[in-house]
């Protein structure tokens, strides 16, 4: 049985649209934990559509207070490379990153930036995604991707990665959001939050040359994400990161929330069926201390809305 095949069975058997990957260690946090300032490291939604849990997962984790602050500018990261329409599982949720947008102005933002380096032609891509409408309505502010004037050169000190032509709003940015779409990548195993990032370079065939994993996991040198918000709702299960067609999307209707970038990609690894350390890059940001790959040590809640 092909992993599309399993997930489909999974899923099919009501066991929580990969959710039930994550194992143990899992209590429900709330009342007193959660007012005593106790929160999760890791919230796991799932049942609705990606703004409704992200408004649920964000109440249960504390809320974007906790990461941006009145005045602070903030980087909203999406998957927006493709020149595919949200429903094909390329990019992440318009609707998604509208809210994202809409919480950090909330906490008082003074300016929320949002880019991708796109792999397909930038305007089809911002076109198609409708992540540049939902940029618009919602107040951001699109950051062009799709010249080299726009990326500075940054030293990264990485084993692979030394340095790098990093987009200029990543390096001024007080706040790093990833919201990243969760997919199969045919070179990456998975394309999730850590391998996203490669969306603020500039030269994304240096990290192939050099040793994709490796680089991928040097890139958490300069910046890790503030806060990861992983869109689970149509996963591309083969054929990534593009996809080739609906028969390669499963719908989990999910979204993970958490600050640990390694722990997000970890438990977004297996709701595609990965073990832990499966996926190079991630055991690679773990070994380095970005991160925690053992989920059985974080607090993590489930929710449904």
């Amino acid at each position: 049985m092909d992993r599309r095949e399993f997930l489909k069975k999974t899923v099919a058997l009501g066991i929580g649209a990969g959710i039930t990957f994550i194992p143990g260690g899992l209590r429900k946090l709330g009342g007193a934990a959660s007012a005593a300032g106790e929160f999760p490291d890791l919230a796991a939604i799932k049942g609705g559509r990606p703004e409704t849990m992200f408004d649920a997962g964000m109440k249960a984790i504390g809320g974007m207070g906790r990461f941006v602050r009145p005045g602070q500018t903030v980087l909203v990261k999406p998957n927006m490379s493709w020149d595919v329409p949200p429903e094909g599982g390329a990019n992440t949720s318009p609707e998604l990153v509208a809210r994202v947008i809409k919480h950090c102005f909330d906490a008082g933002a003074s300016r929320v930036y949002v880019m991708d380096h796109s792999i397909e032609y930038w305007e089809n891509s911002r076109r198609s995604s409708r992540i540049g409408d939902a940029v618009n309505s919602s107040g951001g502010v699109y950051a062009p991707s799709n010249e080299d004037g726009y990326y500075q050169n940054a030293a990264v000190g990485g084993n692979a990665l030394k340095e790098t032509m990093i987009h200029e709003t990543l390096l001024e940015s007080d706040v790093l959001i990833s919201v990243p779409v969760l997919k199969h990548h045919g070179g990456a195993g998975v394309s999730i939050s850590a391998k996203g990032l490669m969306g603020c370079v500039w030269d994304r065939r240096s990290y192939h040359a050099k040793g994709l994993h490796r680089c991928i996991a040097d890139f958490l040198l300069v910046r890790k994400p503030d806060l990861n918000v992983i869109d689970a709702s149509g996963v591309i299960t083969r054929h990534g990161p593009r996809g080739g067609s609906a028969s390669d999307i499963v719908r989990m209707e999910s979204l993970l929330i958490s600050p640990d970038v390694v722990a997000s990609d970890t438990a977004g690894s297996m709701m595609l069926g990965h073990k832990p350390g499966d996926i190079e890059h991630i055991r690679l940001a773990a070994e380095a201390g970005h991160g925690e790959m053992n989920l059985s040590k974080l607090r993590i809640e489930r929710i449904t809305v």
